[in-house]
Order: C-alpha cells, then structure tokens, then sequence
C-alpha cells in the first residue's frame, strides 16, 4: 500500500484516539512495558529517545528513572527523553502529563519514526508498541541505530503472532466495512525470529528478544467495544461509520470474542507481546 497514505491514516487516527487511548490501554500494556524498561536498564543521566510514543506510557516512567534524585549527595545531571509521534495530539498530551507530573526533562517532537528529526546522540532507544504501525519498520530502525551513539542500546516491542492474539479479528471486520489502510502488515514483526531479525539488520549487535503471554482483560462489551474502536488503531474507521453500521461492527467483533467471556459478564482475551533488544556496536 501507499506509505504516504498509511502515515496520513495513523496521523488521523491517533490524532482522534488520544482521547480514549489511556482509558482502555494504560493497564492493559503495562506487561509489556514493565518488560520493555527492564531490558533498556535505564540508569541516571542517560538520554532517551522514545519513538512512536503515544501519550507517553513509556516516555514518562522513562524520564522519572533517567532523572537525577533530588535529595541524596551530590546533584547529577538529569537524563533527558525525546518523545517523538507521527501524532500531534499524542506528542501535545505526552508534554501536558509531564508538565502536570513536574517532570522537566521531557521533550516532545513530532515526526515520523522513518525520519527523526532529531539527532542526539541517545544512550538509549525505544518504541513500544509502535513499529507494527509504520510503513516501513526497517528503515525506522536504521534511523534508531543513527541516532544512538556507540554502544547505545535500544529495546523495543511489537504485538506477537496472530493466532495468539485473540482480538486480531477486529481488522477483518472493519475492513470489510471500509478500506481502512490502518496497517495491512500489523502481525508481521511478531513472527517467531522476525524482530530479532530486523534489529540485526538494521545493524545492532548482542540482540536478545522474548516472548510474553498475556491477557487483555474488560469488564463489559463497552469496554472490550471502546479500546477496539475509540482507543485503538481503527478510531478513524470508526468515526467514519454511520450508526447502522458501527453497530454491526461492534456486533461482529463481541461475537469474535465469544469464546472468551467471563463468568461474570465480561471479556479475558489472550494476547502476547514480543520484546527486543540490543545494542549499536
């Protein structure tokens, strides 16, 4: 498909989802993110950058371990973060969280993770979550490896397979509503070898990767609903449906997850997260 088009589908969708994003997602990734920062081994004083950022999930625990305590010994120099998304809204709500949450060491641009307009150098490269949704996920780690100094380390994150997914069904069904464009290729990366494979590509030594099984857990059908349609990567799909047809869809997508309903009414949905990462030599 046309990357000019994709970029511009996930600028407007994620521009839309902000809003919902945290509501539906902030526990529901926390595995993955916890995994994601042990392996990056932050430590006081380093430089960040934090690609396809969203609204800072990873960016702002980041910027917290990098930061220099206030109140033992001498003072040290704080680390910095970078926060870049293709989103403008995603990169505005990154800056307003870490203003509300006093942190001064965050810095927010927006740009494509093909085309970092920035350039460092980095101790430390990540993206969480992020790389499924770019045209050309290749490339952007190549502009990871740019920005990273010798010896710098990223560690980044992807959805695993498909078949471990259990709501992976939900593109299907809004694609065979609208052409969405939203990521045709969305699986690919969690393929067993396939991120490892990128990283060593892309030029990055001593690479490590992991898989993590996981659960995505709702309450009721609006939850399960609203992080599929309002807080996730079809929200511009979505708003482009008439009622009639939001409904079937919605429909279409509890009915995909009928296998997973809970005693107690709501949704307990596998899901796995792959892990990985390295260092530039």
């Amino acid at each position: 498909m046309d990357a000019k088009r994709q970029r511009l589908v996930q600028r407007r969708g994620w521009n839309r989802a902000v809003a919902h994003y945290d509501r539906y997602w902030s526990q529901q990734l926390l595995p993955a993110q916890h995994l994601l920062l042990r392996a990056a081994a932050l430590e006081v004083g380093e430089d960040v950058i934090d690609v396809a950022c969203g609204t800072g999930m990873v960016s702002l625990p980041a910027a917290a371990s990098v930061a220099a305590p206030r109140d033992t010994g001498p003072r040290r120099r704080d680390g910095r973060v970078t926060a870049t998304d293709l989103s403008s809204a995603m990169v505005a709500e990154v800056r307003a969280r870490a203003e509300s949450g006093g942190l001064t060491n965050v810095d927010g641009v927006c740009c494509p993770a093909e085309k970092l307009t920035v350039d460092g150098p980095f101790d430390v490269a990540l993206c969480s979550l992020g790389l499924m949704y770019v045209p050309d996920p290749a490339r952007a780690l190549v502009e990871m490896h740019r920005v990273l100094r010798p010896g710098g380390r990223i560690a980044v994150s992807v959805w695993g397979e498909r078949r471990r997914c259990g709501w992976a069904a939900l593109f299907g069904i809004v694609d065979a509503r609208v052409a969405s464009d939203v990521c045709p290729l969305f699986f690919a990366l969690g393929g067993p070898g396939v991120l490892a494979g990128q990283l060593e590509r892309a030029g990055f030594s001593d690479v490590c990767h992991q898989r993590l099984s996981t659960s995505l857990d709702y309450a009721n059908d609006d939850d399960a609903v609203g992080a599929a349609f309002l807080g996730g990567p079809v929200a511009l799909a979505n708003a482009h449906f008439d009622p009639s047809t939001r409904a079937a869809a919605e429909r279409d997508y509890l009915d995909s997850l009928a296998d997973y309903r809970t005693d107690s009414g709501g949704y307990r949905v596998p899901g796995e997260f792959v892990i990985a990462w390295g260092r530039r030599p």
